[in-house]
């Protein structure tokens, strides 16, 4: 399928810009159909759920965004990493529960989720860590901390306790070489690494994995659609790998973009039983749509 390379004009609240953008027909279409037959598919099903499941099966495919020399809106359904896959899903789910119903709508929706106060401005703009993405989405309504409103409304058993991390983030400015545009472009590294400083320091809640395989009675605050970032031991990052959460027989899974099975997943196992085979994670943060 050729992909559509062009220039839109997009609504970011009081802000109009031009901007180049990156889809296929296959794209456009696929997202069209989504939004206009959820009024009359989605029932009571959690939009995250319901959108995320439409895009099972469909390939895991790394550095979807790297495309070109400079920094555009890329729409991408058809090959999905971790990252992309919750974009995807989270746009749809916040178009659907405005009532919005067209590509642009959509468009408009991803570049707010994807870039800093919702403006392509470079490369640095990206929203490149969970944490960084966290914070200005919370900031800017679209998203809240599921585990920071548990311990504010005590919503939460006293037999689960909630851990601390202490963010710490450089491995983007001390590992330029492995991003396609900060090898080309150095003189961005000083941005990245002021945004990665910028943070160093903030403490944020997190659920342990060692919980992970409690019943859904004792993960209360924990609902099927919410926006799940696994915690890494990894030194330089907040977070390796994003998905949404899904409860199932009062057992909790994960969908994903998995790149272990190549393609987008709702694991048969459940959450508790992957995070145990992976070493270097450490437990969950959780994000909602409002």
């Amino acid at each position: 399928m050729k992909t559509i390379a062009l220039s839109i004009l997009l609504m970011t609240g009081s802000m109009a810009f031009a901007q180049r953008m990156d889809y296929t027909s296959e794209d456009s279409l696929m997202i069209v159909h989504a939004l206009q037959d959820a009024p009359a598919k989605i029932g009571k099903q959690s939009p995250m759920l319901y959108f995320g499941k439409l895009f099972l099966g469909r390939p895991y495919v790394g550095h979807t965004l790297e495309k070109g020399s400079t920094e555009h809106l890329i729409v991408n359904t058809r090959e999905l990493d971790c990252t992309t896959f919750v974009e995807n899903v989270t746009a749809l789910s916040i178009c659907h529960n405005h009532g919005e119903r067209t590509f642009k709508d959509f468009c408009r929706r991803l570049t707010q989720l994807r870039y800093r106060d919702g403006r392509i401005n470079g490369y640095p703009s990206r929203l490149h860590y969970f944490t960084q993405w966290g914070e200005d989405n919370e900031r800017m309504g679209l998203v809240y901390s599921v585990i920071e409103k548990a311990i504010e409304e005590g919503n939460r058993s006293d037999q689960v306790p909630f851990a601390k991390q202490a963010i710490d983030i450089n491995y983007m400015s001390s590992h330029p070489k492995l991003y396609k545009h900060l090898d080309a472009h150095p003189e961005f590294v000083p941005a990245i690494r002021k945004d990665e400083q910028a943070l160093k320091g903030k403490v944020y809640p997190y659920l342990a994995k060692t919980h992970l395989g409690k019943p859904q009675s004792q993960l209360p605050f924990i609902k099927t659609g919410d926006i799940v970032a696994i915690i890494t031991s990894k030194q330089g990052l907040d977070t390796s790998h994003v998905g949404i959460a899904v409860w199932q027989d009062g057992q909790l899974h994960l969908m994903h973009a998995s790149s272990l099975k190549k393609k987008v997943v709702l694991d048969t196992t459940t959450f508790y039983d992957y995070s145990q085979k992976q070493t270097s994670q450490l437990g969950i943060r959780l994000y909602r749509i409002k």
